[in-house]
């Protein structure tokens, strides 16, 4: 029997985040928030009423590190999951010679981008250099645990880096927030998982038509080929029946 031709409707709903990648974003959300502030509020005195999240100045000394530590957990985990996705391809270079025409909204006119284009993929090592240093000096200067294992010298230098990352990794998640916002349908994927496959064919073409695509139609074709034999099947007891 010809098997009918499977049509893909553009608002069917494809996953693009699962559960665990879910959480984990959402567990460096809160940590994010409840670091960087307390992290503001040390370094900028005027900022010091930040503390005031976490109960008062001195918890929020002693809890900033320990939400750094989880944060950079969640962290490794969302990079565990994302990296083969991340390393940038010639397909990339369209994308950074058309910026002008991505920053105006028509990324889709200038670049086949596959699941992250070359933005995405720039703000994710950045994040992964930026977070390795952050642990790495946040040991150096926990006074309670570690700092008096390291002389003055590398613990200012260690101050300074830390300052430093921590600027870096505030203003890249700042962008990325910025787009999150920015491409309609992003923060629902990261809330409830799925795009539908009009997004995925505007903004991640490649990935569309690659990885999803050939999963999609299989996916189809076996529901088809079920419901094709279920309806065989009711009519050959209706015909045994009849008989």
């Amino acid at each position: 029997m010809t098997q009918k031709k499977i049509e893909i409707s553009n608002d069917h709903k494809i996953i693009r985040h699962r559960l665990p990648a879910r959480l984990s974003h959402w567990l460096l959300v809160i940590c994010f928030f409840t670091t960087g502030l307390s992290g503001l509020a040390f370094f900028f005195p005027d900022f010091s009423w930040l503390t005031e999240i976490l109960g008062n100045p001195r918890l929020a000394r002693f809890v900033h590190p320990f939400t750094g530590l989880v944060m950079f957990v969640a962290f490794i985990n969302l990079a565990l999951i994302y990296w083969r996705h991340n390393f940038p391809e010639k397909s990339d270079i369209p994308w950074l010679l058309g910026i002008v025409e991505v920053l105006k909204g028509n990324e889709h006119d200038v670049a086949d981008n596959g699941k992250y284009n070359l933005g995405q993929k720039m703000l994710f090592w950045s994040l992964i250099l930026s977070m390795l240093l952050l642990l790495v000096t946040g040991i150096i200067m926990w006074r309670q645990f570690f700092s008096h294992y390291f002389p003055v010298p590398v613990i200012r230098i260690a101050i300074l880096l830390h300052s430093s990352c921590a600027f870096m990794l505030f203003t890249g998640i700042m962008v990325h927030i910025y787009m999150a916002f920015w491409v309609k349908g992003s923060i629902r994927s990261m809330i409830e998982g799925w795009v539908t496959v009009r997004w995925a064919k505007k903004h991640h073409p490649r990935w569309y038509r690659e990885e999803v695509l050939p999963k999609l139609e299989k996916e189809l074709a076996e529901q088809q080929s079920k419901e094709q034999e279920k309806m065989d099947k009711n009519k050959s007891q209706l015909r045994t029946e009849a008989n």
